[in-house]
């Protein structure tokens, strides 16, 4: 029985041996071997998936760089579609996760465009058209929501992946009902598992495009 709601997300077993944390790797073991070898309907897929991100990517970064973009939105889906199995740890609601994709690769866009395009990222501070008399205010403002974007950007896909997860533990310990309730549960139960798998692609997706919509700035 659960003491607290929210250990359901903690990383321990019942060993008390933080093991957890393999369930962001050993997803790789689930791959068919012949995905590799020759082409076949999941490799024909997962191509068809990387020319479409591959395509809206380079859009925005206004080169042929998406590769790391790409790679990040599948390893983010696989994790999030690996928490909804039962009894398998979900890493990607936990902000150690999260934080250690948004803080790289912002820290990396803040240095790469300060170092080499310092006038464009001093433009970026105000935007055009705004009166003088607003001019520090504005630079406060934008300054502020640079800094908090890899805070947002790790948040926004803890929060979600953790609210889709915490009603499926609310709904799996409704205790004993009569048989008419248990089917509604269930039937609430298979929807919201619907539910959260569209969650687990859109979310990859939105990490993926505003980490593409950051990098793009710094050009």
């Amino acid at each position: 029985m659960m003491t607290n709601l929210f250990s359901t997300f903690d990383p321990s077993t019942m060993f008390y041996i933080q093991l957890n944390w393999m369930s962001t790797l050993i997803s790789l073991l689930f791959i068919p071997s012949l995905y590799w070898l020759i082409p076949n309907r999941m490799n024909f897929l997962m191509k068809t998936m990387f020319i479409k991100l591959h395509s809206e990517f380079k859009i925005l970064t206004k080169n042929n760089n998406t590769l790391i973009f790409i790679s990040l939105f599948f390893f983010i889906l696989v994790n999030n579609f690996m928490g909804l199995f039962p009894y398998i740890f979900t890493s990607s609601s936990h902000l150690v996760f999260t934080l250690s994709f948004a803080l790289p690769l912002w820290i990396s866009f803040m240095l790469y465009g300060w170092l080499n395009h310092t006038y464009h990222m001093f433009a970026h501070l105000m935007p055009q058209g705004t009166p003088g008399i607003l001019m520090p205010f504005m630079v406060c403002i934008e300054t502020i929501s640079n800094v908090i974007r890899p805070g947002t950007l790790a948040i926004r896909l803890s929060a979600n992946m953790i609210a889709g997860h915490l009603l499926l533990t609310l709904l799996g310990n409704t205790g004993t009902l009569v048989d008419i309730l248990i089917f509604i549960v269930i039937i609430v139960q298979f929807m919201l598992i619907i539910l959260e798998s569209a969650v687990a692609i859109i979310q990859s997706y939105v990490f993926a495009i505003l980490s593409t919509l950051y990098s793009s700035e710094t050009n």
